[in-house]
C-alpha cells in the first residue's frame, strides 16, 4: 500500500512539475525526475512514469498528440537503467546531463513517427518537420541539461527517504 501511495505521489509530482513549467516552452523537469525515479526504483519507475502519461492524457485530452507519450519517455528510462549502479558521482552527473541533452535534442525525431503516421506525411515532409523543430529541441536539450545537474542530489535524497522509511517500517 505504501509503495502504491509513493508512486502515485511521484507520478503526480511529475505531472504537476510539467504543468507548472508550461510557461517556458520545452523547459521542464520530466527527464530529471525520470532519471531520479529510475535510479532509486529501477524498473518500478515505470509506474510513476506511466501515471504521468495517463494524467497528461486525462488533462489534455487523449488525442493524436498524446500517442507519442506512450513511448517518448522510455529512452530516458532505458538509458538510466543502463547506467552502472556504482559509478563515480562525477560520471553519474555527466551521464545524466548527456541523457537529458540527447533526449531533448531527439524529442522531435522521436515524436516524428506518430506525426508522420497520423498526418500521412511522406519522408521528405517528416524530415522537414523534424528540421523545423530543431531550435525547439535545442531549447529542450539545454533545459534538460540544466535540470539534470540536480539528478545526483535528488536521487541521493530520494534514496535516503526510501531507506529511512524502510528502517522505520522494520521497527
Amino acid at each position: 500500500m505504501r509503495e502504491m501511495t509513493v508512486f502515485a505521489m511521484l507520478g503526480t509530482l511529475l505531472f504537476c512539475s510539467k504543468l507548472l513549467m508550461e510557461w517556458a516552452p520545452n523547459i521542464h523537469f520530466v527527464a530529471l525526475f525520470i532519471i531520479v525515479y529510475t535510479r532509486v526504483y529501477r524498473a518500478k519507475a515505470l509506474i510513476p512514469i506511466y501515471l504521468f502519461v495517463l494524467l497528461t492524457g486525462v488533462y489534455g485530452g487523449f488525442n493524436v498528440w498524446w500517442i507519442p507519450y506512450l513511448y517518448i519517455w522510455l529512452p530516458v528510462w532505458v538509458l538510466t537503467m543502463l547506467l552502472p549502479r556504482k559509478c563515480p558521482k562525477w560520471l553519474f552527473v555527466t551521464l545524466c546531463i548527456l541523457i537529458g541533452g540527447v533526449h531533448g535534442m531527439a524529442y522531435g525525431t522521436l515524436y516524428a513517427p506518430a506525426q508522420a503516421l497520423f498526418f500521412k506525411m511522406d519522408a521528405p515532409t517528416t524530415v522537414a518537420w523534424i528540421l523545423t523543430g530543431l531550435p525547439w529541441d535545442a531549447l529542450h536539450a539545454a533545459g534538460n541539461m540544466a535540470a539534470c545537474t540536480l539528478a545526483l542530489p535528488l536521487s541521493v535524497l530520494l534514496q535516503k527517504l526510501e531507506n529511512g522509511t524502510k528502517k522505520s517500517q522494520k521497527r
